[in-house]
C-alpha cells in the first residue's frame, strides 16, 4: 500500500470542486486502495496509447515510460495540436527534469494550477504523482470539453450505476441502436453486459479496453477516475460520428449541386450545338441569290422560302429563346451555391449564338424580296419574250418572199401598162416597207430590254434580231435597186391604169392599218390596278370610235375596185381583175375586216375580265389590312403591359408572375390570328399584288412584332422566375424585394455608376469594391439582378471552400488527406464515387497508397484552383 501525497489540481472555472473534496477525503486517509491504483494504471494506460498511437508511438509501464519526459510531451502535442517546446535528448537527470518540467508548464498555461505535483516525483517514477498528473491531462483535454459543452454533467455519473454494464451499453444503444439490441440485455448478467458493451466499442467505436469486466464487479466501489476516463471517450466518438454525419450531409449536398449543375451545363452545351449547326446549314441557303431560269423554279424557291418560315423557324425560336432561359437560369443556380459562373465552349456563347442569329436574320431579311423582285422580272421577261416572238414571226412572214420579189427582173418582159403597175406597185411596197419600219424598231427594242434583263434564252433572241435586222437592210437595198430599174424603165412605158393605182396606194395603209389594229388588239397587257385596267379600257373605246371612219375608207377602197370592174364592163376590156400595183385583194381586205370586227369583242371582254380580277385583288388588299390593322396595335397593347406588369412594385413576385402567365396565355390563344393573315398574305402574295395603300402594316412588320412579342414576355417570366429564386435563396422578403426594386427605379443607373467612379478616382476602396460586385465587367449599368446580389452578398448563409476542406477534415480523422474507404464509408455511393473519380491523389509525406487531396478537390469546386 503506497503512501497517499497531498494532490490538488484548481481550474479556473471551478467545476471539478467535488472531485477535490473525494480527493481531500482519499489523501486524509494518505492510502491508495490497489484495486483503485490497478484500474487507473490500466486505464490511465489504454487513454494515452489511444492517443499516442497517432504519433507511432506506445507505452506500456505508465510510471516508467513518463519519466524522460519525451513522450509525455509528445503525448500533450497530439492531444492539444499544439507544438511544445524543443525536449532536451540527453539522458541525464536534469535533462528528464527539464523535459517534464516542460510538460508540467504547458499543462499550467492551459489554466490548470498544480500543486504538489512536481517534476522530480514524475522522474522518479512516483505512481501516486504520476496517476495524478495523468489524471489531470484527461480532466483538461477529456473531461473539461464535456464540461462546457453541456453533454455530461462535472458531478460524479455515480460508480455504483456502471458495474451491472446497462449504463454503457445503454450509452452504446443511445447513439448506435444498430450495434446491439438494448431491450434483450439481462440486468442479471453483469459480465455479459460489461464485456460486449467493451468489445463492440472497442470493434466498431475504436476506443480501446481500458477497464476489466471482472474488476468493476469484485471491486466494491470501482475507481471513478478509471470510469469517467473511459466514458468520456465514449463522448469523443459519438461526438466525432456527428461531426462526420454533418460533414457528410454537406458534402452530399455540396455535390449534389455540382451534378445538377454540370446536367445543365452538358444541356446547354448540346442544345447550343444543335441550334448552331442548324445557322450554319440555314444561312447559305438563305445568302444564295442565284436566279433561276423560269417562273416554274421560282415559284418554288417561293414556296420552300415559305415552309422554311412557317415550319422550320419557328421551332428554333423557341429553341433560341429556351437556351437563354436556360443558361441565365444556370448562372443564376451557380451565383445562389456560391461556384464560378459557367463558361460554356468556344463558340457556343449566348452572345455567339446571338451573332450566328442576326447573320442568320439578315440572309433572311431581304431573300424574299429578292425572290419577289426575281419572279416580277421573269414575268416581265416572260412577257418580253412572248411579244418579240409575236411580232418577229409576224414580220417574218411579212418579210418572207419580199427578197424575191425585189430580185426578180419581170419589168424586163412587161408591157408600158405592166411596167406602170410595176412601177406603182413598187412604190406600194415602200409605203408598206417603211410602216414596217416602226415595227422592226419594236422588235430591236424588245431585243434589247430582253438583252437588260438577262434573259436565259437570250442568245436565240440576238440571233433571231440579227437576222432580222440584216434582211431588212437587204430589203431597203434591194427596195432602192428595184425603183431605179422601174423609173428607167418608166421613160419608156407611161400608161398606168390610174384606178389600180389608187386603189394600191389606199388599200396598203388601210391594210397596214388593219395589220396594226389585230396586232393591238391581240396585245398581251400586265396590270397591277384597277386604274391601269380604266386606262387601257378608255383607248379601246377611243378605238371604238374610229372604226366608223375606217369602215368609210374601207368601203371607198371596195368603191375603187368595184369602179374598176363597172369601167370593164361598160367599155368591155377583156383584162385580168388582178390588181398589178397591188398584192392586196379585197378578199384579203375582207378578211381582216371581218377578224378586226371579231377581235373588238375579244378585247371588250378581256378588259372585263382583268377588271373583276383588279377588283377581287382590291378586296384582298382591303381583307388584309383590316386584320393588320388591328393586330399590329393589338401587339404593341401587349407589349405595354408586360412593360407595365415589370416595373410594378405593389404586389408580390408571384402576382406578377400570375399576371405574366395571364398575358402569356391571351397570346398564345391570339396565335390563330396571325395564322389567319399569313394565309391572307399567301393569298396575295399568290395573286401577284405587290402593294397595299390600306395599310402602313407589312407581314414582315407583324412577323418581327409577333415575334419580339413572344422573346419579350418568355424573357421576362424568365427573369420574375430568377428574382424568385434569388428571393428564395437569399432569404429576402417580399417587403425587401419591394423596397429593393422601388429604390432601383427611382434612382438614374447611369449617374449612380458615375458617382461611384467619381469616388472610386478619389482613391476610396469600399466603392472599388462595391463596383467590382455591382458592375464586373465596367459597362456602366448596373442590373436589377445585380444590385439583389450585392444586398444580399455579405450576410448570405451559402456554403465554402474552406467549410466543405473542414468537413473533409473530420472525415479524415485530422488527416491531411481522405481515403477511399473512408469516402465510401461516410458517404452515399453516388456522391463516394463522384469524389474518387475527381480527387486528385494527394502528393504530401508520409501518406498511404491511394490517398487523395480532399483540399485541392474542394477548392477546385469553387473555382479556386486550377484543377
Amino acid at each position: 500500500m503506497m503512501t497517499q501525497v497531498e494532490t490538488t489540481v484548481h481550474y479556473d472555472n471551478g467545476y471539478e470542486d467535488e472531485y477535490m473534496i473525494q480527493e481531500e477525503e482519499w489523501d486524509r486517509d494518505m492510502l491508495l486502495d490497489p484495486a483503485w491504483e490497478q484500474q487507473q494504471r490500466k486505464t490511465f494506460t489504454a487513454w494515452c496509447n489511444s492517443h499516442l498511437r497517432k504519433a507511432g508511438v506506445q507505452i506500456e509501464n505508465i510510471e516508467e515510460d513518463f519519466r524522460n519526459g519525451l513522450k509525455l510531451m509528445l503525448l500533450l502535442e497530439v492531444i492539444s495540436g499544439e507544438r511544445l517546446p524543443k525536449p532536451d535528448r540527453g539522458k541525464m537527470r536534469f535533462h528528464k527534469i527539464a523535459n517534464v518540467n516542460k510538460a508540467l508548464d504547458f499543462i499550467t498555461s492551459k489554466g490548470v494550477k498544480l500543486v504538489s505535483i512536481g517534476a522530480e516525483e514524475i522522474v522518479d517514477g512516483n505512481v501516486k504523482m504520476t496517476l495524478g498528473m495523468i489524471w489531470t491531462i484527461i480532466l483538461r483535454f477529456a473531461i473539461q470539453d464535456i464540461s462546457v459543452e453541456g453533454e455530461v454533467s462535472t458531478h460524479s455519473p455515480g460508480t455504483y450505476s456502471w458495474k451491472d454494464g446497462l449504463a454503457f451499453c445503454a450509452l452504446i444503444h443511445r447513439h448506435r441502436p444498430d450495434l446491439l439490441d438494448y431491450s434483450k440485455l439481462n440486468k442479471d448478467d453483469p459480465l455479459g453486459n460489461l464485456n460486449l458493451a467493451f468489445d463492440i466499442a472497442e470493434k466498431h467505436l475504436d476506443i480501446p479496453k481500458m477497464l476489466d469486466a471482472e474488476d468493476i464487479i469484485n471491486t466494491p466501489k470501482p475507481d471513478e477516475r478509471a470510469i469517467m476516463t473511459y466514458v468520456s471517450c465514449f463522448y469523443h466518438a459519438f461526438a466525432g460520428a456527428e461531426q462526420a454525419e454533418t460533414a457528410a450531409n454537406r458534402i452530399c449536398k455540396v455535390l449534389g449541386v455540382n451534378q445538377e449543375n454540370e446536367k445543365l451545363m452538358e444541356e446547354y452545351e448540346r442544345l447550343a450545338s444543335e441550334l448552331l449547326e442548324w445557322i450554319r446549314r440555314t444561312t447559305p441557303w438563305l445568302e444564295n441569290r442565284t436566279p433561276e431560269k423560269t417562273m416554274a423554279e421560282m415559284q418554288r424557291k417561293l414556296e420552300d422560302f415559305r415552309d422554311y418560315r412557317r415550319q422550320h423557324k419557328p421551332p428554333k425560336v423557341q429553341e433560341k429563346c429556351q437556351l437563354e432561359i436556360n443558361f441565365n437560369t444556370l448562372q443564376t443556380k451557380l451565383r445562389i451555391s456560391n461556384r464560378p459562373a459557367f463558361m460554356p465552349s468556344e463558340g457556343k456563347m449566348v452572345s455567339d449564338i446571338a451573332s450566328a442569329w442576326q447573320g442568320l436574320e439578315q440572309a433572311e431579311k431581304g431573300y424574299e424580296e429578292w425572290l419577289l423582285t426575281e419572279i416580277r422580272r421573269l414575268e416581265r421577261v416572260d412577257h418580253l419574250a412572248e411579244k418579240f416572238r409575236q411580232k418577229a414571226t409576224n414580220h417574218e412572214n411579212w418579210a418572207s418572199g419580199k427578197e424575191l420579189f425585189l430580185s426578180q427582173k419581170d419589168y424586163e418582159t412587161a408591157t408600158l401598162t405592166e411596167i406602170r403597175a410595176l412601177l406603182r406597185k413598187h412604190e406600194a411596197f415602200e409605203s408598206d416597207l417603211a410602216a414596217h419600219q416602226d415595227r422592226v424598231e419594236q422588235i430591236a427594242a424588245i431585243a434589247q430590254e430582253l438583252n437588260e434583263l438577262d434573259y436565259h434564252d437570250v442568245a436565240a433572241v440576238n440571233q433571231r434580231c440579227q437576222s432580222i435586222c440584216d434582211l431588212w437592210d437587204k430589203l431597203g437595198t434591194l427596195t432602192q435597186k428595184r425603183r431605179e430599174a422601174l423609173e428607167r424603165t418608166e421613160k419608156l412605158l407611161e400608161t398606168i391604169d390610174q384606178l389600180f393605182l389608187e386603189f394600191a396606194k389606199r388599200s396598203a395603209p388601210f391594210n397596214n392599218w388593219m395589220e396594226g389594229a389585230m396586232e393591238d388588239l391581240q396585245d398581251m397587257f400586265i396590270v397591277h390596278t384597277i386604274e391601269e385596267v380604266q386606262s387601257l379600257i378608255a383607248a379601246h373605246e377611243q378605238f371604238k370610235a374610229t372604226l366608223p371612219e375606217a369602215d368609210s375608207e374601207r368601203q371607198a377602197i371596195l368603191g375603187i375596185h368595184n369602179e374598176v370592174q363597172k369601167i370593164s364592163q361598160s367599155y368591155g376590156i377583156k383584162a385580168s381583175f388582178i390588181n398589178s400595183y397591188s398584192t392586196i385583194t379585197t378578199e384579203e381586205l375582207l378578211n381582216k375586216w371581218e377578224k378586226v370586227k371579231k377581235l373588238v369583242p375579244q378585247r371588250d371582254s378581256a378588259l372585263q375580265e382583268e377588271m373583276a380580277r383588279q377588283h377581287a385583288n382590291e378586296r384582298l388588299r382591303r381583307q388584309f389590312a383590316a386584320q393588320a390593322n388591328l393586330i399590329g396595335p393589338w401587339i404593341q397593347t401587349r407589349m405595354e403591359e408586360i412593360g407595365r406588369c415589370s416595373l410594378e412594385i405593389g404586389g408580390t413576385l408571384e402576382d406578377q408572375m400570375t399576371q405574366l402567365k395571364q398575358i402569356e396565355h391571351v397570346i398564345v390563344a391570339y396565335k390563330p390570328n396571325i395564322d389567319k393573315l399569313e394565309g391572307d398574305h399567301q393569298l396575295i402574295q399568290e395573286s401577284l399584288v405587290f402593294d397595299n395603300k390600306h395599310t402602313n402594316y407589312t407581314m414582315e412588320h407583324i412577323r418581327v412584332g409577333w415575334e419580339l412579342l413572344l422573346t419579350t414576355i418568355a424573357r421576362t417570366i424568365n427573369e420574375i422566375e430568377t428574382q424568385i429564386l434569388t428571393r428564395d435563396a437569399k432569404g429576402i422578403s417580399q417587403q425587401q424585394m419591394n423596397e429593393f426594386r422601388s429604390s432601383f427605379n427611382h434612382f438614374d443607373r447611369v449617374q449612380l455608376i458615375m458617382g461611384l467612379h467619381s469616388r472610386l478616382f478619389q482613391g476610396e476602396v469600399e466603392f472599388a469594391r462595391i463596383m467590382m460586385l455591382v458592375d464586373s465587367n465596367a459597362t456602366g449599368i448596373v442590373s436589377f439582378q445585380s444590385f439583389i446580389d450585392f444586398m444580399t452578398r455579405e450576410t448570405a448563409d451559402t456554403d465554402t471552400a474552406e467549410q466543405v476542406v473542414a468537413s473533409f477534415r473530420i472525415l479524415a480523422a485530422d488527416k491531411p488527406y481522405i481515403l477511399v474507404e473512408e469516402l465510401r464509408r461516410e458517404l452515399p455511393p453516388e456522391q463516394a464515387e463522384y469524389c474518387i473519380m475527381r480527387m486528385p491523389p494527394y502528393a504530401g509525406h508520409g501518406a498511404p497508397p491511394g490517398a487523395l487531396d480532399y483540399t485541392a478537390f474542394s477548392t477546385a469546386l469553387y473555382g479556386e484552383s486550377d484543377l
